[in-house]
């Protein structure tokens, strides 16, 4: 008798098929072998027949060569890092786009010279920040601290109140990512009171500088006690301060998040920030300061290891230029329109109720900060189907239902929403 196995269809057979050939065209020939090979093996085992191997095998065709998935974030947590902090206006994606060819992100069109890297980014930073002298991009908010310690004092010391050394995601500490650089982390205070005395007692020959740092991912309160920034700047010392989450302006809904411009204006000598998180921007970490300062930071030798690639670039001009990111729309959103559109979606899904709910800021920002909104309640057995769906449609568990919160949902993709959930019926 003759082996099944022999009747398997070979891998330059497999490849000549025209859909496997146009995949190999769109996604890459190792991916396409990769997908074939596994349709074959199936084959080999007696899962399906050897003359559906083509169909198997196009079946199992991914849509774009990345593993990564499109997901509607139906959270309620305006900044979700699990799904990739700010999601990017359009305006940001199309640069994004313009800026994987090709293109003059170092080079003087005019002169045929190199030019300044990313000096339109740098420049709508600057714009934006007007009280800073100075402006630096680097690849995030750690890689700023990380830059600034290694500038301002190798082997010193940084002076930082208990209260806050925080951790922040993924286990990640701020004294371990400081002392990383050969400086010394120097305590003062206790975990829930520091005053201006406790800076000035340990301010001496081993200070690089005095590191301010707002707990933007949880809140202390009762019997507590911070310094502001305008009283740390009249200590002999330079002051930094991480302001987190990346405010560049006072914020009407978000009173107690600090801002760059505010904060520079107290006497900052340095701020920095993140660009993935209020600012509704690409990932970056964002520095402002005096113009020498920042020339200092620029030009350390380790300033070349965190700098951002072309795209990051494009996209920060766009965020700062174009017209206001999704974050800034979630944020601003007014709650009756949201109780509209899920009373709309809820009459034309079945098992489905429009509820108000609280939102939140979320990406380690105003912690304390509840945001009123509106969300289509479903069965709590929605949930798994929702997020192996496509588009995967990720909402949270409330009380044993499950909540689509349209605070972080755009309105465009309210129809894209129910056919989702339509098809979990």
């Amino acid at each position: 008798m003759t082996d099944p196995r022999r009747r398997v269809p070979r891998s330059d057979t497999l490849l000549a098929d025209p859909r496997l050939a146009e995949a190999e065209r769109t996604l890459g020939r190792a991916l396409v072998k990769t997908v074939i090979a596994e349709a074959q093996q199936k084959a080999r085992s007696g899962e399906i027949a050897p003359d559906r191997v083509a169909d198997v095998a196009v079946a199992a065709l991914p849509s774009s060569a990345s593993s990564l998935r499109p997901v509607i974030n139906a959270t309620g947590v305006v900044v979700h890092t699990n799904l990739g902090r700010a999601p990017l206006s359009t305006a940001a994606i199309d640069a994004v786009v313009t800026a994987s060819g090709a293109t003059d992100v170092e080079f003087d069109l005019q002169t045929g010279r190199r030019a300044r890297r990313g000096r339109g980014a740098m420049a709508a930073l600057a714009r934006a920040v007007p009280t800073a002298g100075g402006v630096h991009v680097v690849n995030n908010n750690a890689a700023a601290l990380l830059l600034t310690a290694m500038t301002l004092a190798p082997g010193k010391e940084m002076i930082v109140s208990r209260g806050e050394l925080i951790e922040i995601g993924d286990g990640f500490r701020l004294p371990a990512l400081m002392e990383s650089t050969g400086s010394r982390i120097r305590e003062v205070g206790t975990t829930n009171r520091t005053h201006l005395r406790d800076y000035a007692d340990a301010i001496g020959p081993d200070t690089g500088f005095v590191l301010k740092v707002h707990p933007s991912n949880y809140a202390m309160t009762g019997f507590t006690s911070s310094v502001p920034v305008a009283e740390l700047a009249t200590l002999d010392a330079p002051l930094v301060v991480d302001i987190g989450s990346g405010l560049l302006t006072p914020h009407p809904l978000l009173p107690d998040e600090p801002d760059a411009t505010t904060v520079l204006g107290d006497g900052a000598d340095l701020v920095t920030a993140s660009g993935d998180k209020l600012l509704g921007g690409p990932q970056a970490g964002l520095l402002f300061g005096g113009a020498e300062l920042i020339e200092r930071l620029r030009r350390h030798p380790a300033a070349r290891a965190l700098r951002v690639d072309k795209m990051t670039l494009a996209a920060l001009e766009a965020t700062l230029t174009g017209p206001p990111p999704p974050v800034a729309e979630a944020l601003r959103v007014d709650v009756e329109s949201l109780r509209i559109r899920a009373a709309r979606l809820a009459a034309r899904l079945p098992d489905a109720d429009a509820v108000d709910c609280i939102a939140a800021v979320g990406g380690g920002g105003a912690p304390g900060v509840a945001l009123p909104s509106a969300a289509v309640s479903l069965p709590e057995a929605y949930a798994a189907p929702l997020r192996m769906g496509t588009p995967a449609v990720v909402g949270r568990l409330e009380n044993g239902r499950c909540l689509l919160d349209l605070r972080t949902v755009a309105e465009a993709d309210d129809d894209t929403l129910a056919h989702a959930v339509l098809a979990c019926t």
